[in-house]
Protein backbone atom coordinates (compact mmCIF):
# COMPACT_ATOMS: atom_id res chain seq x y z
CA UNK A 1 0.00 0.00 0.00
CA UNK A 2 1.38 3.43 -0.96
CA UNK A 3 1.75 6.28 1.53
CA UNK A 4 -1.15 8.06 -0.15
CA UNK A 5 -3.38 5.05 0.36
CA UNK A 6 -2.58 4.74 4.05
CA UNK A 7 -5.46 5.66 6.30
CA UNK A 8 -4.87 8.84 8.29
CA UNK A 9 -4.59 8.35 12.02
CA UNK A 10 -7.71 9.25 13.99
CA UNK A 11 -8.60 9.53 17.66
CA UNK A 12 -9.64 5.86 17.79
CA UNK A 13 -6.31 4.58 16.47
CA UNK A 14 -4.48 6.81 18.96
CA UNK A 15 -6.64 5.48 21.79
CA UNK A 16 -5.89 1.89 20.83
CA UNK A 17 -2.16 2.55 20.63
CA UNK A 18 -2.16 4.27 24.04
CA UNK A 19 -4.52 1.66 25.55
CA UNK A 20 -7.01 4.27 26.70
CA UNK A 21 -10.50 5.29 25.64
CA UNK A 22 -11.17 7.83 22.85
CA UNK A 23 -12.70 10.14 25.47
CA UNK A 24 -9.41 10.08 27.39
CA UNK A 25 -7.54 11.11 24.23
CA UNK A 26 -10.02 13.93 23.79
CA UNK A 27 -9.43 14.98 27.39
CA UNK A 28 -5.67 14.90 26.73
CA UNK A 29 -6.11 17.62 24.10
CA UNK A 30 -8.81 19.71 25.78
CA UNK A 31 -8.11 19.33 29.50
CA UNK A 32 -4.65 17.77 29.94
CA UNK A 33 -4.49 18.98 33.53
CA UNK A 34 -7.16 16.40 34.42
CA UNK A 35 -4.98 13.43 33.41
CA UNK A 36 -2.17 11.71 35.27
CA UNK A 37 1.33 12.46 34.01
CA UNK A 38 1.85 8.81 33.04
CA UNK A 39 -1.37 8.79 30.98
CA UNK A 40 -0.39 12.00 29.19
CA UNK A 41 2.98 10.52 28.31
CA UNK A 42 1.42 7.36 26.83
CA UNK A 43 -1.00 9.38 24.73
CA UNK A 44 1.72 11.80 23.64
CA UNK A 45 3.84 8.87 22.49
CA UNK A 46 0.91 7.38 20.55
CA UNK A 47 0.10 10.74 18.92
CA UNK A 48 3.68 11.12 17.73
CA UNK A 49 3.98 7.56 16.42
CA UNK A 50 0.60 7.69 14.68
CA UNK A 51 1.21 11.17 13.24
CA UNK A 52 -2.22 12.24 14.43
CA UNK A 53 -3.30 15.84 13.80
CA UNK A 54 -6.65 16.83 15.24
CA UNK A 55 -9.08 18.95 13.25
CA UNK A 56 -9.27 22.19 15.17
CA UNK A 57 -11.80 23.74 12.79
CA UNK A 58 -14.25 20.89 13.26
CA UNK A 59 -13.85 21.06 17.02
CA UNK A 60 -14.50 24.76 17.29
CA UNK A 61 -17.68 24.39 15.24
CA UNK A 62 -18.94 22.13 18.03
CA UNK A 63 -17.98 24.59 20.73
CA UNK A 64 -14.71 22.98 21.80
CA UNK A 65 -11.86 25.36 22.60
CA UNK A 66 -9.19 25.82 19.95
CA UNK A 67 -6.38 25.92 22.52
CA UNK A 68 -4.96 29.09 20.94
CA UNK A 69 -4.65 32.70 22.08
CA UNK A 70 -4.07 35.59 19.68
CA UNK A 71 -1.35 38.04 20.72
CA UNK A 72 -1.08 41.36 18.87
CA UNK A 73 2.00 43.55 19.32
CA UNK A 74 3.07 46.69 17.45
CA UNK A 75 6.32 45.06 16.30
CA UNK A 76 8.36 41.93 16.92
CA UNK A 77 11.57 43.89 16.35
CA UNK A 78 11.79 45.28 19.90
CA UNK A 79 13.57 43.37 22.64
CA UNK A 80 11.11 44.39 25.33
CA UNK A 81 8.14 42.91 23.44
CA UNK A 82 10.06 39.65 23.01
CA UNK A 83 10.48 39.45 26.79
CA UNK A 84 6.82 40.03 27.59
CA UNK A 85 5.55 37.70 24.85
CA UNK A 86 7.89 34.88 25.88
CA UNK A 87 6.77 35.16 29.50
CA UNK A 88 3.13 35.19 28.40
CA UNK A 89 3.64 32.17 26.14
CA UNK A 90 5.32 30.20 28.92
CA UNK A 91 2.49 31.01 31.33
CA UNK A 92 -0.38 29.97 29.03
CA UNK A 93 1.50 26.84 27.94
CA UNK A 94 1.15 25.59 31.51
CA UNK A 95 -2.60 25.63 30.90
CA UNK A 96 -2.40 23.89 27.52
CA UNK A 97 -2.59 26.96 25.26
CA UNK A 98 -0.45 27.99 22.30
CA UNK A 99 -0.14 31.59 21.08
CA UNK A 100 -0.68 32.98 17.61
CA UNK A 101 1.59 36.02 17.35
CA UNK A 102 1.20 38.91 14.91
CA UNK A 103 2.36 42.52 14.63
CA UNK A 104 0.45 45.48 13.22
CA UNK A 105 3.30 47.96 12.67
CA UNK A 106 1.55 50.70 14.68
CA UNK A 107 -1.25 50.71 12.10
CA UNK A 108 -4.80 50.87 13.51
CA UNK A 109 -6.19 49.54 10.24
CA UNK A 110 -3.82 46.56 10.29
CA UNK A 111 -4.55 45.86 13.93
CA UNK A 112 -8.27 45.56 13.17
CA UNK A 113 -7.62 43.31 10.17
CA UNK A 114 -5.36 40.96 12.16
CA UNK A 115 -7.84 40.84 15.03
CA UNK A 116 -10.53 39.69 12.60
CA UNK A 117 -8.18 36.97 11.35
CA UNK A 118 -7.62 35.79 14.91
CA UNK A 119 -11.35 35.60 15.55
CA UNK A 120 -11.93 33.77 12.26
CA UNK A 121 -9.44 31.17 13.49
CA UNK A 122 -11.53 30.85 16.65
CA UNK A 123 -8.86 31.84 19.16
CA UNK A 124 -9.97 31.39 22.76
CA UNK A 125 -8.65 34.74 23.92
CA UNK A 126 -7.01 37.93 22.69
CA UNK A 127 -4.12 40.09 23.90
CA UNK A 128 -3.63 43.68 22.73
CA UNK A 129 -0.65 45.92 23.50
CA UNK A 130 -1.32 49.27 25.11
CA UNK A 131 -4.59 50.99 25.97
CA UNK A 132 -5.27 53.13 22.90
CA UNK A 133 -7.12 51.29 20.14
CA UNK A 134 -9.74 52.14 17.53
CA UNK A 135 -13.35 51.96 18.67
CA UNK A 136 -13.92 49.30 15.99
CA UNK A 137 -11.37 47.05 17.74
CA UNK A 138 -13.12 47.35 21.10
CA UNK A 139 -16.52 46.80 19.53
CA UNK A 140 -15.34 43.68 17.70
CA UNK A 141 -13.99 42.13 20.90
CA UNK A 142 -17.10 43.02 22.88
CA UNK A 143 -19.43 41.68 20.18
CA UNK A 144 -17.70 38.29 20.33
CA UNK A 145 -17.73 38.11 24.14
CA UNK A 146 -14.20 36.74 24.02
CA UNK A 147 -11.81 37.00 26.98
CA UNK A 148 -9.30 39.77 26.31
CA UNK A 149 -6.58 41.65 28.14
CA UNK A 150 -4.55 44.78 27.45
CA UNK A 151 -0.88 44.47 28.35
CA UNK A 152 2.07 46.79 28.89
CA UNK A 153 0.19 49.92 29.99
CA UNK A 154 -1.92 50.35 33.10
CA UNK A 155 -4.85 52.63 33.80
CA UNK A 156 -7.65 51.85 36.25
CA UNK A 157 -10.45 53.02 33.94
CA UNK A 158 -9.17 51.21 30.83
CA UNK A 159 -11.83 49.97 28.40
CA UNK A 160 -10.74 46.35 28.87
CA UNK A 161 -8.90 44.64 31.74
CA UNK A 162 -5.26 45.72 31.69
CA UNK A 163 -2.08 44.33 33.21
CA UNK A 164 0.96 46.53 32.87
CA UNK A 165 3.03 49.43 34.11
CA UNK A 166 2.19 53.10 34.44
CA UNK A 167 4.40 54.53 31.70
CA UNK A 168 3.67 58.11 32.74
CA UNK A 169 5.01 57.25 36.19
CA UNK A 170 8.08 55.69 34.55
CA UNK A 171 8.72 59.00 32.79
CA UNK A 172 8.37 60.95 36.01
CA UNK A 173 10.72 58.61 37.88
CA UNK A 174 13.57 58.97 35.39
CA UNK A 175 13.12 62.74 35.11
CA UNK A 176 13.10 63.13 38.90
CA UNK A 177 16.33 61.11 39.07
CA UNK A 178 18.04 63.47 36.63
CA UNK A 179 16.72 66.50 38.51
CA UNK A 180 17.95 65.09 41.83
CA UNK A 181 21.44 64.99 40.35
CA UNK A 182 21.25 68.75 39.82
CA UNK A 183 20.84 68.79 36.03
CA UNK A 184 18.98 71.71 34.46
CA UNK A 185 20.35 71.61 30.89
CA UNK A 186 18.38 68.54 29.81
CA UNK A 187 17.62 67.12 26.37
CA UNK A 188 14.95 64.53 25.59
CA UNK A 189 14.93 61.85 22.90
CA UNK A 190 11.75 59.89 22.22
CA UNK A 191 10.44 57.71 19.40
CA UNK A 192 7.47 58.98 17.34
CA UNK A 193 4.42 58.94 19.62
CA UNK A 194 1.75 58.52 16.92
CA UNK A 195 -0.09 55.24 17.60
CA UNK A 196 2.25 54.56 20.53
CA UNK A 197 0.58 55.38 23.84
CA UNK A 198 3.55 53.93 25.75
CA UNK A 199 5.96 56.50 24.31
CA UNK A 200 3.38 59.27 24.65
CA UNK A 201 2.81 58.52 28.33
CA UNK A 202 6.54 58.32 29.11
CA UNK A 203 7.20 61.60 27.34
CA UNK A 204 4.29 63.27 29.16
CA UNK A 205 5.64 62.04 32.49
CA UNK A 206 9.11 63.42 31.76
CA UNK A 207 7.83 66.83 30.61
CA UNK A 208 5.47 67.08 33.61
CA UNK A 209 8.28 66.40 36.08
CA UNK A 210 10.64 68.87 34.40
CA UNK A 211 7.94 71.54 34.20
CA UNK A 212 7.14 71.09 37.88
CA UNK A 213 10.81 71.87 38.56
CA UNK A 214 10.63 74.99 36.41
CA UNK A 215 12.58 73.50 33.50
CA UNK A 216 11.43 73.84 29.90
CA UNK A 217 13.31 71.75 27.35
CA UNK A 218 14.61 73.77 24.41
CA UNK A 219 12.94 72.97 21.11
CA UNK A 220 16.24 71.97 19.51
CA UNK A 221 16.93 69.62 22.42
CA UNK A 222 13.66 67.71 21.93
CA UNK A 223 14.65 64.94 19.53
CA UNK A 224 12.28 62.53 17.79
CA UNK A 225 14.20 59.42 16.81
CA UNK A 226 13.02 56.13 15.37
CA UNK A 227 13.57 52.98 17.41
CA UNK A 228 17.12 52.40 16.22
CA UNK A 229 20.56 52.44 17.84
CA UNK A 230 22.16 53.83 14.69
CA UNK A 231 19.61 56.67 14.36
CA UNK A 232 19.99 57.52 18.04
CA UNK A 233 23.79 57.51 17.76
CA UNK A 234 23.62 59.85 14.76
CA UNK A 235 21.15 62.29 16.33
CA UNK A 236 23.03 62.35 19.64
CA UNK A 237 26.32 63.06 17.89
CA UNK A 238 24.71 65.97 16.04
CA UNK A 239 23.26 67.32 19.29
CA UNK A 240 26.49 67.06 21.28
CA UNK A 241 28.68 68.53 18.54
CA UNK A 242 26.99 71.94 18.92
CA UNK A 243 28.63 74.71 20.98
CA UNK A 244 25.88 74.51 23.60
CA UNK A 245 25.15 71.03 24.76
CA UNK A 246 23.00 69.50 27.50
CA UNK A 247 24.47 67.95 30.64
CA UNK A 248 21.91 65.12 30.54
CA UNK A 249 19.85 63.27 27.93
CA UNK A 250 16.63 61.48 28.89
CA UNK A 251 15.73 58.77 26.39
CA UNK A 252 12.30 57.21 25.97
CA UNK A 253 13.67 53.67 25.97
CA UNK A 254 16.93 51.81 26.51
CA UNK A 255 17.53 51.24 22.79
CA UNK A 256 17.67 54.98 22.18
CA UNK A 257 19.79 55.40 25.30
CA UNK A 258 22.27 52.79 24.04
CA UNK A 259 22.61 54.66 20.76
CA UNK A 260 23.05 57.91 22.71
CA UNK A 261 25.97 56.36 24.62
CA UNK A 262 27.67 55.52 21.32
CA UNK A 263 26.91 58.99 19.97
CA UNK A 264 28.53 60.65 22.98
CA UNK A 265 31.64 58.51 22.60
CA UNK A 266 31.89 59.39 18.93
CA UNK A 267 32.17 63.03 20.01
CA UNK A 268 34.99 62.20 22.40
CA UNK A 269 32.79 62.72 25.46
CA UNK A 270 32.77 60.61 28.59
CA UNK A 271 29.54 59.25 30.04
CA UNK A 272 28.70 60.28 32.72
CA UNK A 273 31.53 62.77 33.38
CA UNK A 274 30.63 65.01 30.42
CA UNK A 275 27.00 64.02 29.91
CA UNK A 276 24.58 61.77 31.79
CA UNK A 277 22.41 59.45 29.68
CA UNK A 278 19.39 57.56 31.00
CA UNK A 279 16.66 55.37 29.54
CA UNK A 280 13.39 53.61 30.33
CA UNK A 281 12.75 49.88 30.17
CA UNK A 282 15.73 48.02 31.64
CA UNK A 283 16.01 45.72 28.61
CA UNK A 284 18.22 42.66 28.60
CA UNK A 285 21.73 43.99 28.24
CA UNK A 286 21.11 47.40 29.81
CA UNK A 287 23.18 46.39 32.83
CA UNK A 288 25.98 44.94 30.67
CA UNK A 289 26.86 47.85 28.39
CA UNK A 290 29.62 50.28 29.38
CA UNK A 291 28.77 52.30 31.30
CA UNK A 292 25.83 50.34 32.70
CA UNK A 293 22.62 52.22 31.98
CA UNK A 294 20.58 54.07 34.58
CA UNK A 295 16.95 53.42 33.69
CA UNK A 296 13.46 52.63 34.94
CA UNK A 297 12.66 48.95 35.06
CA UNK A 298 9.39 48.00 33.40
CA UNK A 299 8.76 44.46 34.67
CA UNK A 300 8.19 42.82 31.28
CA UNK A 301 8.49 39.25 32.51
CA UNK A 302 6.07 39.78 35.37
CA UNK A 303 3.58 41.54 33.06
CA UNK A 304 3.70 38.60 30.65
CA UNK A 305 3.37 36.01 33.40
CA UNK A 306 0.50 37.75 35.17
CA UNK A 307 -1.39 38.37 31.92
CA UNK A 308 -0.92 34.77 30.82
CA UNK A 309 -2.19 33.34 34.11
CA UNK A 310 -5.15 35.73 34.22
CA UNK A 311 -6.27 35.14 30.63
CA UNK A 312 -5.87 31.36 30.82
CA UNK A 313 -8.04 31.25 33.95
CA UNK A 314 -10.62 33.56 32.37
CA UNK A 315 -10.90 31.12 29.46
CA UNK A 316 -10.98 27.89 31.44
CA UNK A 317 -13.12 28.91 34.41
CA UNK A 318 -16.87 29.45 34.02
CA UNK A 319 -16.92 32.61 36.10
CA UNK A 320 -13.40 33.61 35.13
CA UNK A 321 -12.74 37.33 35.05
CA UNK A 322 -9.62 39.48 34.78
CA UNK A 323 -8.79 42.21 37.26
CA UNK A 324 -6.58 45.19 36.47
CA UNK A 325 -3.06 44.84 37.80
CA UNK A 326 -0.40 47.53 38.10
CA UNK A 327 3.15 46.18 37.86
CA UNK A 328 4.95 49.19 39.28
CA UNK A 329 8.02 50.56 37.47
CA UNK A 330 11.23 50.88 39.48
CA UNK A 331 14.16 53.30 39.20
CA UNK A 332 17.48 51.50 38.64
CA UNK A 333 20.53 53.73 39.13
CA UNK A 334 23.73 52.58 37.43
CA UNK A 335 26.89 54.17 36.07
CA UNK A 336 25.59 56.26 33.15
CA UNK A 337 24.30 59.10 35.34
CA UNK A 338 26.00 61.30 37.94
CA UNK A 339 25.62 64.66 39.63
CA UNK A 340 26.14 67.63 37.35
CA UNK A 341 29.61 69.19 37.35
CA UNK A 342 29.64 72.58 39.09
Amino acid sequence: MSDKEKKKADIISVAKAAKVSPSTVSRYFNHPELLKTSTRRRIDSAVRKQGYIRNRAAQTIHGIRSGTIGVLVPTIDHAIFAEVVQAFSDAVAEHGFTILLASHGYSAKQEYAVLRKFLEHRVDGVVLTGLDHDEAVFQLIESQSIPAVLIWNHMEDARLPCIGADNRLAGRLIAEHVLALGHTDIACMFPPVGGNDRAQDRRSGVIEALSAAGIEVRDDWQLETVYSISASKRNTAQLLSKPERPSAIICGNDILATGALYGARSCGLDVPTDVSIVGIGDFKGSSEIEPALSTVRLPAVRIGQEAGEALAKAITQKDGSISNLHCRPELVVRASSRAVKL
